[in-house]
């Protein structure tokens, strides 16, 4: 997949192609069905199927107090767009200059212009243009003028719930793994690395592993079902305390996890880390003496180790996959 991160790095004659604009944060199952559809359309059409997505967040720069934690940081974003076959991402830097341009603006300079588009898919929300002035009604009447058709999408549900973004947030932020895992077509998951200053060597030594500060977003504090993959070497069981650990002094925030399936293996403090977050166990809470809080530990390590060994018995529907 190519990966453009400005518009000045699209050639000249690119096209045709069919294009989804978005976030696309999370790359969720609402995300994956309309990008699944560009890229039949692309086919039929003999064209590029592109995503067209932003960094920063606009909302960062629009409204900083109100900006999200993000679901999938850019890296995580283009490796999963990746993975859905697209021939291309175009990563606009979304700045003040950028923000100002008109719905005209956007759609015969960028999608019709540098992008070639014959076709443009978007869910039936749609908002584009300075202070999101324009939806779906405008996307269509410019198309019509500039050589390109609009497909709308309706909304994805499971169940009851509409598959959103913000959804997942919400979800993942309660500690609702399940549901999110659900919204999202995968669990839930952070990349990071291993925390510095904890005595970081060549090679991971004992059962535990703390991750870097993650400043994106996090389950709420508590006890987690997880699964650790280290690099490409090793993939880990775990039970993860997210949170202030407040039995031991100082509350300070730290992401710990207890690997079950432990193994020594080669580690650096570039190693990247993946933990992805199955099912909470409990919330976090303190202790009255350390030998209390071990107790509570070992039970948790038996409730996690009976969720792995029912996810892996064969034909099971909700089988462990990271």
């Amino acid at each position: 997949m190519q990966v453009f991160r400005s518009l000045e790095e699209i050639p000249n004659g690119f096209g045709p192609s069919v294009v989804a604009v978005g976030n696309f944060d999370g790359v969720h199952r609402g995300h994956c069905g309309i990008i699944a559809s560009v890229r039949e359309r692309a086919r039929e059409l003999g064209a590029k199927s592109i995503a067209l997505t932003f960094d920063p967040h606009p909302v960062r720069l629009l409204r900083p107090e109100q900006a999200p934690k993000l679901i999938t940081p850019l890296p995580v974003r283009l490796e999963l767009l990746a993975a859905t076959g697209l021939d291309a991402v175009v990563v606009i830097p979304f700045t003040a200059a950028f923000s100002q341009l008109s719905a005209l603006e956007f759609a015969s300079g960028i999608l019709a212009g540098l992008l070639g588009a014959v076709e443009v898919h978007e869910g039936d929300n749609f908002r584009f243009g300075h202070n999101a002035s324009a939806g779906i009604a405008e996307l269509r009447t410019l198309g019509e003028t500039l050589g390109f058709r609009v497909v709308t999408h309706p909304a994805v549900r499971v169940g009851k719930l509409i598959v959103s973004s913000s959804e997942i947030r919400r979800r993942v932020a309660a500690g609702d793994l399940s549901t999110a895992r659900r919204l999202l077509g995968r669990p839930f998951s952070i990349h990071s690395t291993q925390a510095r200053g904890r005595g970081i060597g060549s090679r991971l030594t004992v059962p535990t592993i703390n991750l870097a500060a993650y400043d994106e977003l996090l389950p709420g504090d508590g006890v987690y079902v997880t699964r650790l993959r280290v690099g490409e070497e090793a993939v880990f069981d775990g039970v993860t305390n997210a949170g202030v650990r407040p039995t031991f002094g100082e509350p300070s925030y730290a992401i710990e996890t207890y690997l079950l399936n432990f193994r020594e293996i080669e580690l650096t403090a570039e190693t990247p880390l993946e933990l992805c977050f199955l099912k909470r166990l409990r919330g976090e809470r303190k202790f009255e003496t350390p030998e209390a809080l071990k107790a509570q530990i070992l039970r948790d390590v038996k409730q996690a180790q009976r969720f792995f060994a029912l996810s892996r018995i064969p034909g099971r529907r909700n089988s462990v996959r990271t």
